[in-house]
């Protein structure tokens, strides 16, 4: 039972501090005035006014409440290195056997694992957690068992109580890791990239100049470097394909440091082409080969170079032919010297007429071969004797002309393979596409047809001639969707999706095999013209294997989602495809520093006095201290005794009752006024 005096005013406070400064100058007046009475009067003044402020004795029945002490116990992926994780656990049961042993005193184990993703520790976020559970007058200290290494101390907030952390580790832990400081998203094909990578040793290392390197692209054989550590080392990098290539660098783990995970780093670039260079061959003047021309120009990542034939060799009009241009066309560097400088070349309505001889022909359908690419877009010239297919390109168009053109509007649609094509898949709603108003009949010979016009014959179609593809386009009326006829079309998609296919960009490949990745979690997509695609064998980091069964989402789409079990490289194969895909970083947040440390936690523990203490050094300890002082000494740490109780039960009583207040007070006046009236 405790007691106090307590007041319950009837007036403010303010207003009886003028009330008693009434009485005081009422007092004073009658001093001055020579009145015997006025001790009388002023006693009787202060009666009232101490019964103004209605002086109460509360006793209160008080239960103490115990103090409370936030164990943290560290359990993250770095405290399961080495022994560190053992030695966390037995000092955790430890000290709560002494903690519960002490008077008033009750123990919260915070257990603190990895955050979600690749957050690392969430220590402060735990304890927060935990703190906002309990009364914080009760809080008497937080003792955190852990290597020190915190991922949230953003999330650091002031504590009631003294902090201490009771470090895991050993002084003579070392550890090796790899660190790339720069790496682009994306990287221009046929340019190096310049990759900053470090390798560095931390903690008691033994002495070293040099580690070797294994650099990898795409999951391939690896190749090794001789590298100096502590120094940045500048690896200039030329990316092999188009799309994306996982880059793996890799430092081989050294006999005693504590861990080889952060001892490689996974890389992803995107390879872009800078420039698209393009001949655009022009076999005489048509609508549709401005609208080529001023799609070409529209785009700024296009080099093109526009070769027209405006005066065929027939044309007979005694015009001198030194006259006819001021300088003559480069046609033998262009086909024969330069060809293989450009990355798509396309024919427009272009016939023979002795002007490329058959020898450039020819080395087309070489360069085709060797990896490039043709685009024909025909018209009436391609049915005739004078026919491109009726040269040395024959060897590489998919399709043959009957020598038939077919004069009628009609309107392109996507044939059922075309559905599962990336080219012309979702290309939108075919009824609304304007007619074209002319068909050249060809003969398929190879390839896949993706577009059909007249009674379904073939409009467009692809193939694939050794490393090269060709398009053929069997109309040159394509320019009327362009200019809005009967609605038009889409054009401009249809041939940046033709152009992209034929420079092989990953994301229009017929048959491919690729990840796209989401934290842990992997999307595999297959995409084929087949009805029906096998099951992907996924190979982890650990070289285990699993077998993915995939379902259609889409005509030409299959889909599996995939939970990767560890972070690292992953193998994708379903028959000859082969991909690669990393899930999340080579080396995690966890395992990017794994030196044990006070330093990261000085900021929380220096606040309110605590200490850093090695469990090496064994159990410090536990001492209580009052708040403020030193909370932390050689082989000991201070808890703060709170002193928190509940109020069970309150009584008041009123040392100044009504009818008290009215005896003194008429008492005073009264013996005021008789002691007056004698004089």
């Amino acid at each position: 039972m405790t007691g106090t005096l307590i007041f319950d005013p009837m007036l403010p406070w303010p207003v009886l501090a003028g009330v008693g400064l009434l009485v005081l100058f009422a007092a004073g007046l009658a001093l001055w005035r020579g009145l015997s009475g006025w001790g009388l009067r002023l006693l009787g003044g202060l009666v009232v006014l101490a019964a103004l402020a209605q002086p109460a004795y509360q006793e209160e029945d008080r239960a103490p409440l115990t103090d409370i002490v936030m164990l943290v116990e560290d359990q993250s992926a770095s405290q399961q290195l080495d022994d560190r994780a053992e030695v966390t656990a037995q000092a955790a049961e430890t000290l709560e056997a002494q903690l519960s042993a002490r008077d008033n005193t009750e123990v919260r184990r915070v257990r603190v694992g990895d955050g979600e993703g690749d957050l690392g520790t969430q220590m402060m976020t735990a304890l927060n957690s935990a703190l906002a559970e309990e009364p914080r007058g009760r809080i008497a200290g937080v003792i955190a068992l852990s290597d020190g290494r915190v991922h949230d101390m953003a999330r650091a907030t002031q504590l009631p109580a003294p902090m201490h952390l009771l470090m895991t580790g050993h002084d003579d832990d070392w550890d090796r890791r790899l660190i790339v400081s720069n790496a682009p998203a994306f990287a221009i094909l046929g340019e190096p990239v310049t990759l900053t990578l470090r390798v560095e040793d931390s903690g008691a290392a033994p002495e070293a100049a040099r580690t070797p390197l294994h650099v990898s692209v795409d999951g391939g054989e690896p190749m090794e470097f001789d590298v100096p550590l502590g120094e940045d080392i500048e690896i200039p990098v030329t990316l092999p394909h188009g799309g994306r290539n996982v880059l793996q660098f890799t430092v081989p783990e050294a006999e005693g440091e504590l861990t080889g995970r952060n001892n490689t780093a996974l890389i992803q670039i995107n390879g872009v082409r800078d420039r698209l260079r393009v001949l655009l061959v022009s076999g005489e003047p048509h609508p549709g080969g401005r609208t080529w021309r001023n799609l070409l120009k529209s785009d700024s990542s296009v080099d093109l170079v526009h070769f027209t034939i405006l005066r065929p060799p027939e044309k007979q009009d005694g015009v001198p032919v030194r006259e006819l241009s001021l300088i003559a066309f480069p046609t033998r560097e262009l086909f024969l010297e330069k060809i293989d400088d450009f990355d798509l070349i396309i024919f427009d309505r272009y016939k023979r007429r002795g002007i490329l001889p058959a020898i450039y022909l020819d080395n087309v359908a070489r360069y085709v071969e060797e990896g490039g690419a043709v685009l024909i877009a025909s018209g009436p010239d391609f049915a005739s004797a004078d026919s491109l297919y009726r040269s040395p390109l024959s060897e590489v168009v998919p399709a043959a002309p009957t020598a038939r053109v077919i004069e009628q509007g009609y309107a392109p649609r996507v044939t059922e393979q075309g559905a599962r094509h990336p080219v012309t898949v979702g290309l939108g709603d075919p009824e609304t596409w304007g007619r074209w108003l002319r068909q050249i009949e060809v003969e398929p010979e190879r390839g896949d047809i993706l577009m059909s016009g007249v009674e379904d014959r073939p409009l467009l179609v692809l193939d694939r001639v050794g490393e090269g593809r060709v398009a053929l386009l069997a109309s040159d009326h394509a320019w009327l969707w362009s200019r809005g006829f009967e609605g038009g079309g889409p054009q401009l998609e249809l041939l940046r999706r033709l152009a992209h296919w034929m420079m092989k960009e990953p994301e229009l490949e017929e048959e491919t095999l690729y990840a796209e990745a989401s934290g842990q979690t992997m999307r595999i997509i297959r995409r084929t013209l087949d009805e029906a695609a096998g099951p992907v064998t996924v190979t982890g980091p650990d070289g285990a294997e699993v077998v993915l069964e995939l379902e259609e989402v889409s005509p030409g789409r299959f889909e599996a989602v995939y939970e990767g079990p560890e972070i690292g490289l992953y193998r994708l194969r379903d028959g000859d495809l082969e991909s690669v895909i990393g899930l999340g970083p080579a080396a995690p947040k966890e395992f990017e520093q794994t030196i044990a440390t006070g330093a990261v936690l000085a900021p929380q523990i220096d606040s309110l006095r605590g200490g850093v203490m090695p469990l090496d050094d064994g159990l410090p300890r536990i001492r209580n201290v009052r708040e403020g002082r030193p909370a932390a000494g050689r082989g000991w740490i201070g808890l703060t005794p709170r002193g928190a109780f509940e109020t069970r039960d309150v009584t008041q009583v009123a040392l100044l009752p009504p009818w008290l207040v009215l005896l003194l007070a008429s008492g005073l006046i009264v013996g005021a006024w008789l002691r007056e009236g004698r004089r």
